[in-house]
């Protein structure tokens, strides 16, 4: 059976270690500061916002919530974004995803000053991903490098399949592995023999957002397995991209879904607004 990669545990590693890097700081006189705008009343988006403010908490960095009705407009919120990019109490600034349809969502990220885009989805900082000079890295993708580090897994040689090609986590995951020096597969939708490609797989990162839609038959003898996949199925059942318990039987690592890749990316937000904090001194 494949050794599990605990992402909770990992995460509660790196939490401590914020936290005392935040302490650290605090002595200086800096109190590493996030903002977290949350438009409209999504469910999980409120829960993903309580469950940041409670992360901030616990490892001593400022949170500051804005709770805007759903019916606010693209100029109102274009004009807070201005105060907080101006706020030098905030070193990191995250517009909770999915905006109400009056908001143009492209536009509001951009508006973001890069030097604060906490989530790493300005323009500019993909751009310094791609070219392996990060500012601020995608959480998520961050989270799966740093897991794959602390499982000892070596990426330099190693052929990487990456399934799913969302700009949040497939394609700057997809680079993060190049700037390892492995041989990166990006697959798709319209990528045909799909198992053939996993089958090739040293590494194989699941994003897709399909049930159990890589099957464990698919994954080589001794490969590891990254599930980023989290989807409901009936009424409390969570699976991931892959097919767990057969993937289990082949794979050398993997992580499970929960408890995986999840705790991770709110870990790497918190990482991200320290090293802004820490910039800035």
């Amino acid at each position: 059976m494949a050794k599990i990669i605990d992402g909770k545990a990992i995460a509660a590693k790196i939490r401590a270690e914020i936290s005392a890097e935040a302490a650290r700081l605090k002595e200086k006189g800096i109190v590493p500061g996030l903002a977290v705008v949350l438009v409209g009343e999504d469910p999980a988006s409120k829960v993903y916002v309580s469950m940041k403010e409670k992360a901030c908490a616990d490892v001593g960095i400022f949170s500051d919530e804005y709770k805007l009705p759903v019916e606010t407009t693209e100029d109102e919120l274009l004009a807070l974004i201005e105060k907080l990019n101006a706020d030098p109490k905030i070193h990191g600034i995250l517009v909770q995803l999915p905006l109400p349809k009056q908001i143009n969502t492209e536009r509001v990220l951009e508006a973001i000053s890069p030097d604060k885009d906490a989530d790493g989805f300005h323009p500019y900082n993909v751009g310094r991903l791609v070219i392996g000079k990060p500012l601020f890295q995608p959480c998520t993708p961050y989270g799966v490098m740093v897991m794959l580090k602390e499982a000892g897994v070596e990426l330099s040689g190693k052929e990487v399949v990456v399934v799913g090609r969302s700009n949040i986590v497939g394609k700057p995951v997809a680079f993060m592995c190049l700037q390892q020096n492995a041989t990166v597969t990006l697959c798709h939708s319209k990528t045909r023999d799909l198992a053939g490609k996993v089958a090739q797989a040293d590494v194989v990162i699941a994003a897709v957002g399909v049930p159990e839609m890589i099957k464990g038959a698919w994954i080589k003898e001794g490969a590891v397995v990254i599930d980023v996949g989290v989807n409901r199925v009936g009424e409390k059942k969570l699976v991931g991209d892959v097919e767990y318990a057969a993937a289990s039987e082949r794979a050398s690592a993997i992580t499970p879904v929960p408890g995986g890749v999840g705790p991770m990316t709110i870990t790497m937000l918190l990482q991200n607004t320290l090293e802004s904090a820490k910039r800035g001194m």
